[in-house]
């Protein structure tokens, strides 16, 4: 298991896979005003729809629930 990613190493992963923010979060039916909340370091990710977005960006180690 890795370590979570930085913020900008985050960044730098949708930046190399041309993916922009808004384009993440209608992939992952996420709102694109709190996955740049938590790439700008604003929000922490600890619950709710702010945890499965930092785990999908690879900002932190957790468990996505279905």
């Amino acid at each position: 298991m890795s370590a979570p990613l930085t913020t900008e190493q985050a960044r730098a992963n949708l930046d190399r896979q041309g993916i922009s923010i808004a384009e993440f979060s209608r992939r992952h039916e996420l709102n694109k005003n709190l996955v740049s909340d938590l790439l700008a370091g604003r929000k922490k990710g600890k619950r709710g729809m702010a945890h499965r977005a930092a785990v999908l960006l690879g900002l932190k180690d957790g468990v996505i629930e279905q």
